[in-house]
């Protein structure tokens, strides 16, 4: 039995008519509101801080503001999975299955500035 890696979702900030989508934050908007949903639950009190779960984080790719939702979202939780998808198909949004590779080490083992 082999376990395979979850897929990840690329949802565009582009129309199936190829406009921008607007507001120009809605990546960062959507990826906040699914904030809460990280590997062991959300945290509260003096623990807690402020950022993106790994399941749904915003991204520019090529210019194009992404919202990038893994898989994974779907067995933590249905109704956030639902959700996300929801929102590109009532804004009618581009969607892709893809998977997004780390960046490439600089040549030399320089370090990038």
């Amino acid at each position: 039995m082999s376990l395979s890696k979850p897929r990840e979702v690329f949802i565009q900030g582009l129309t199936m008519e190829g406009r921008t989508f607007r507001p120009s934050d809605w990546a960062e908007r959507l990826a906040g509101a699914m904030s809460c949903f990280r590997p062991g639950g959300s945290k509260a009190g003096i623990g807690a801080f402020i950022g993106y779960s790994p399941y749904c984080v915003p991204r520019v790719i090529n210019g194009v503001k992404c919202v990038i939702v893994n898989e994974a979202l779907k067995d933590i939780e249905p109704m956030a999975w639902d959700f996300v998808m929801n929102f590109a198909r009532d804004n009618n949004l581009q969607v892709t299955d893809a998977c997004l590779l780390p960046e490439a080490p600089a040549a030399g083992g320089e370090k990038k500035a």
